[in-house]
């Protein structure tokens, strides 16, 4: 398995950050009936998205000034 390139982390991210974001949307238009347990995914998601946002984005800055 190849390492992911930083864009590749960056897009990860951004892919978790919006279903973060659309999950508790869905949930408040009433699309989807909102559970405990995918409340919790849609947090999870949020975070790690955002983690993973900006350490791909620390990465991707540091691999500029080689």
């Amino acid at each position: 398995m190849r390492p992911l390139h930083p864009r590749e982390i960056i897009a990860l991210g951004f892919v978790l950050v919006l279903f973060g974001f659309l999950a508790p949307f869905l949930m408040t238009i009433k699309v989807v009936e909102a559970s405990f347990i995918l409340s919790f995914l849609s947090y999870s998601a949020s975070v790690s998205g955002l983690l993973l946002g900006i350490i791909g984005a620390a990465w991707y800055s540091r691999l500029g000034k080689r």
